[in-house]
């Protein structure tokens, strides 16, 4: 029995439309590979370009008068702010001329109204597994304390325009390298659990103080976490800003805070 024309047909359409989608697909996802690849690159760039740039700042503050404390300081803080803010602009222009850049990871996305909900809530979520992976590492005996943030602080206290880069220009570079880039690229090839692990632990990683390593990661899975449930990457970045926005102020207001505590006490023991 011979097939008719018309079959015949249809299933020469049906292939070729079969070959066509994949070949879309395959260019699609070459292309996301090469936007996450100079995002990644622009990233690298702006860390590493720290140490020739502040060579070449450090001298000519001196020159000017400043102290080499004083221009170190200075120095760095400019240079986090301008180095990450252009990283940030570079990021944001190569993610967003990619129309397909932000369909990974596959599920339907929350609403904008969710979206910035549920990065709110996420903030204190981050806090209370912050203070859970504190009350780990007293136990083990790790002592509490960042020195990553403590020089952080340092700087931004000497050149409060790291303050805006800390807060605003790292948690989005880092939400797109270690989010949307590592979980995002692992969680449609494995699952969840795994993608979430290996982002969380490269983010902890990155900030090279491994001794709060658990706190770094307990952060990175938190974010994973808002990330794949909205399918939105603000999610994260909101949770990212208001917990570096959080703690700058803790840390940069912390003698106010303490003797604000000492007068409470001292209130408290008259009544």
């Amino acid at each position: 029995m011979h097939e008719s024309p018309l079959f015949e047909i249809s299933s020469a359409e049906l292939y070729n439309q079969s070959i066509q989608t994949l070949l879309t697909e395959r260019i699609l996802t070459l292309k996301k590979r090469h936007t996450s690849l100079w995002i990644f690159l622009i990233y690298a760039a702006a860390q590493l370009s720290g140490k020739p740039a502040l060579d070449l700042i450090i001298p000519r503050l001196i020159d000017a008068g400043r102290s080499e404390q004083e221009a170190a300081l200075l120095a760095a803080g400019w240079w986090i702010f301008i180095s990450f803010g252009i990283a940030v602009a570079a990021t944001l222009w190569l993610a967003y001329s990619d129309k397909m850049y932000f369909r990974t990871p596959k599920g339907p996305k929350s609403s904008i109204g969710i979206t910035v909900l549920l990065g709110i809530a996420g903030f204190f979520l981050v806090l209370f597994g912050q203070g859970l992976a504190g009350v780990i590492e007293k136990a083990i005996g790790i002592e509490a304390g960042s020195q990553n943030t403590a020089a952080l602080v340092t700087v931004a206290d000497m050149a409060p325009a790291a303050i805006f880069a800390i807060v605003f220009f790292a948690p989005i570079l880092e939400e797109f390298i270690f989010r949307r880039i590592v979980f995002g690229t692992l969680v449609d090839r494995t699952n969840f659990f795994v993608a979430a692990a290996v982002s969380s632990l490269a983010f902890a990683a990155m900030h090279m103080e491994f001794t709060h390593i658990l706190l770094y990661a307990a952060s990175g899975f938190i974010f994973a976490f808002l990330y794949h449930r909205t399918k939105r990457l603000l999610t994260s970045i909101i949770a990212h800003m208001m917990l570096n926005g959080f703690v700058m102020t803790v840390q940069l207001n912390m003698d106010k805070i303490e003797e604000f505590i000492r007068q409470m006490e001292r209130i408290a023991n008259i009544q």
